[in-house]
């Protein structure tokens, strides 16, 4: 089992496990929304995934669409701010912000995303794929 929660441990949630992808996203958005230089970002599938406390302290933010929709939804914990794992979206799997992970997931990030558009102070050093927008649209189409 896969445990985690935000900072002030409001949010808390399970996972049986993680089948990814965990991306390193470095788009502006993502930058923004966690105020570091990427997103780390685990996906997990929504049967696999229980969210144990918390659902009253989840807020949501719609940022403008910019290309097509949908729109970049970050959702966090009201009382402390840490981001949370999207509990509204009906798709069959979503991301989980790993930094909330108390315990390994047991998978490793598999690719940085948007590297494009990366902070021009961070310098990707390690050995995981690289890819830009427009290599994202073709691997996901």
């Amino acid at each position: 089992m896969i445990h985690g929660s935000c900072l002030c441990g409001g949010v808390t949630f399970q996972a049986t496990r993680a089948t990814g992808p965990f991306e390193l996203c470095h788009c502006n958005r993502c930058r923004k929304a966690t105020g570091t230089a990427f997103a780390a970002g685990l996906g997990v599938k929504r049967q696999d995934f229980e969210l144990l406390t918390g659902r009253e302290l989840i807020r949501s933010f719609d940022a403008p669409i910019r290309n097509a929709p949908p729109a970049y939804r970050a959702a966090f914990c009201s009382r402390c701010g840490s981001p949370v794992p999207d509990v509204t979206s009906d798709s069959s799997w979503f991301e989980i912000p790993a930094g909330l992970l108390d315990d390994d997931p047991e998978v490793r990030p598999d690719k940085h995303s948007f590297v494009d558009v990366k902070s021009p102070w961070f310098e990707i050093t390690d050995e995981i794929p690289q890819l830009s927008q427009a290599e994202l649209i073709v691997l996901r189409s």
